[in-house]
């Protein structure tokens, strides 16, 4: 049943009115008399984007699957249909029942990545719900925040009930049955189920913590209000990949999604240990599902979804190390379906050059490359592993296997880069670019010209890795060496083949502000909001001269949180979270990456020394 609010009228004034009217093919429709808890799952983004992240599909049947909870999806509305609603007093609702989000007793938001925190507040605006936690009403929802974004959840912290750090399988069912034990039992109240909440590992209560802060600015003291409260919040992992929750009946959308496709995750964690990468670093230990897991997960998604193509989902998929076989499962049974496969996050190898001529177009795909950085110095800084040889052969390879566009990723500001290292970017696509002449001399071999697109984000510090002291630069600064590559590359013998693009400048400050900000942030985040700020992660929607007013206002500098250099001894706003990798691990790469300790050998058999022994399963979790 469609929300009576949402008339026909409307919907034709919106963009894609189908993403707000349900009914979708595998979604759960249950009754409401016979269930015990509401959740509404919101994905602070547009339906598009939030119905291709897999995370939520995992939970969305999880939950679903007990007979007391009833999970239902919320979306943030697109700004065409959120002035109406605000202007008309239509309040957030879920997707399944058309119910306004108010009516729920849970309201999980899930937090990608920093750059959708105003849609958290647009959220908790048009359900009617107060932004403060303090502020909350008995009957408000429970506002649960999780995702990469909450390993460091201050920033937004005074937004949210509750926070769930780590893998969503481990402690749900447990929050879940406190509450509903608490509201057959007479016995519940918001304060003190919260209070309840926070002893179960992995939850993090904002509001039973206090933090102190020093007269430069940095934290004092951060530590909780009561006895018997965690002082650290214990990272949750699931560690059984193989009976973890996941969906074989995902919901399939009627707008075409981001990602259009069955996803199937072969594995979780990375081995690769990149010094700038945060979530090779707090989804450690590498943990990987059976080949008879995935094969029957495969045939049973095919069934349930009709999707014509299928991507396998990891951080590393070229380190799973059963991928050759399944490949081989998977190419006679997609081809038998005319089903097409995809495989992101391959290395630049023989291995996966050969396999992906197996499964793609190599006449009209492009490969892409991340080398991360132009020059060897930087990438033995980053711990990239990847020497410019092997970049090379990759290369060489991908061009005798029948491709001639190629994509190469890399960051400008990474701690100590020179201008050599920026010049070396637009010099190693050159390689490339001639390269490709050298391997096809014959004109009518080639086939044409090589296309070979370089593109640069901008460095941003991540909580929980080893440059996660690192300051940053400003944005200025940040285009100012964006011009150097683009300079240099118009230098090249033939820079007809390459193109360069990069990011925005402003929108990477503002990033960096919050991935390491303090609760300080969030009252700049809420002005920012109330002056018109939402979707920032959208260029078409960003608008710097709102986020400036902000911090002005507020009386926040945000260098204090980007061009400063942290200290070894601060205490940072996340210190309170244990993820399991140990301070002195990433205080140790921090050096060496930096030059003050002299890099060790690997220490691929043995975990002794890298600080993070408490996951280690026989494979060093450190990434080395």
């Amino acid at each position: 049943m469609r929300n009576s609010a949402l008339t026909d009228e409307i919907l034709m004034q919106v963009e894609q009115p189908a993403r707000y009217i349900g009914n979708e093919i595998n979604s759960t429709m249950k009754d409401k008399s016979k269930i015990d808890l509401r959740f509404a799952f919101c994905f602070p983004d547009v339906y598009e984007v939030g119905m291709s992240h897999l995370g939520i599909k995992i939970l969305y049947e999880m939950f679903n699957k007990r007979s007391d909870v009833w999970c239902e999806r919320v979306f943030s509305p697109w700004p065409d249909l959120a002035s109406i609603m605000k202007e008309r007093g239509i309040p957030l609702f879920a997707l399944e029942s058309q119910d306004p989000i108010s009516e729920f007793d849970f309201l999980g938001i899930t937090l990608q990545y920093e750059m959708c925190y105003t849609n958290i507040l647009q959220a908790l605006d048009l359900s009617g719900i107060p932004f403060h936690s303090t502020d909350r009403r008995e009957e408000d929802p429970i506002v649960v925040g999780g995702g990469p974004c909450a390993y460091n959840p201050e920033p937004v912290a005074e937004f949210f009930d509750l926070f769930y750090i780590g893998e969503g399988e481990k402690q749900y069912d447990r929050l879940f049955d406190l509450y509903i034990s608490m509201k057959k039992g007479g016995s519940y109240s918001r304060r003190e189920f919260l209070r309840k909440a926070a002893a179960i590992p992995g939850i993090y209560v904002p509001c039973l913590y206090h933090v102190s802060y020093s007269e430069d600015g940095t934290i004092e003291d951060f530590s909780p209000t009561e006895d018997g409260l965690p002082e650290k919040i214990m990272r949750q992992v699931e560690m059984d990949m193989d009976h973890a929750p996941y969906p074989m009946k995902p919901v399939i959308p009627y707008v075409r999604s981001t990602q259009d496709r069955v996803v199937l995750e072969v594995m979780r964690g990375c081995i690769r240990g990149c010094r700038f990468c945060q979530a090779g670093m707090v989804y450690r230990p590498c943990r990987q599902k059976s080949l008879d897991v995935l094969k029957k997960y495969a045939v049973e998604l095919f069934r349930n979804t009709g999707y014509d193509e299928i991507s396998l989902s990891s951080l590393s998929t070229s380190d799973f190390e059963e991928l050759p076989e399944f490949l081989d499962f998977l190419i006679e049974e997609c081809d038998r379906r005319r089903i097409n496969i995809t495989l992101p996050s391959l290395r630049i190898d023989a291995f996966s050059l050969d396999v992906m001529s197996k499964v793609q177009d190599v006449r009209k795909s492009s490969l892409t490359f991340a080398p991360e950085a132009g020059s060897q110095r930087m990438r033995d800084v980053i711990n990239k592993g990847l020497t410019t040889e092997e970049i090379m052969k990759g290369a060489s390879d991908a061009f005798l296997g029948g491709w001639k566009k190629v994509k190469l990723y890399f960051m400008l500001g990474l701690p100590t880069e020179t201008e050599d290292d920026m010049r070396q970017i637009p010099d190693l696509a050159q390689e490339i670019a001639h390269l490709y002449y050298e391997t096809l001399p014959d004109k009518a071999t080639r086939g044409g010209r090589c296309q070979i697109t370089i593109s640069t984000s901008f460095f941003v510090p991540k909580p929980f890795t080893p440059f996660q002291w690192a300051a940053m630069c400003p944005a200025e600064e940040y285009l100012r060496r964006a011009r150097i590559v683009n300079h240099r590359m118009k230098e090249e013998p033939n820079h007809k083949c390459l193109s360069y693009q990069w990011h925005e400048a402003k929108t990477t400050v503002l990033e960096g502000v919050f991935a390491r900000g303090d609760r300080k942030i969030s009252r700049v985040i809420e002005y920012a909001y109330r002056h018109g700020a939402c979707f920032d992660a959208w260029n078409e929607f960003f608008r710097p001269e709102i986020w400036d007013m902000a911090f002005t206002a507020c009386g926040v500098d945000p260098d204090f949180y980007t061009l400063r250099k942290r200290e070894l001894d601060e205490i940072l706003p996340w210190d309170f979270i244990d993820t399991g990798v140990s301070r002195r691990f990433l205080e140790n790469e921090w050096k060496k990456a930096t030059g003050e300790m002299t890099v060790t050998p690997n220490c691929r058999n043995s975990c002794s020394g890298c600080g993070c022994t408490r996951f280690c399963s026989g494979v060093c979790v450190a990434g080395k």
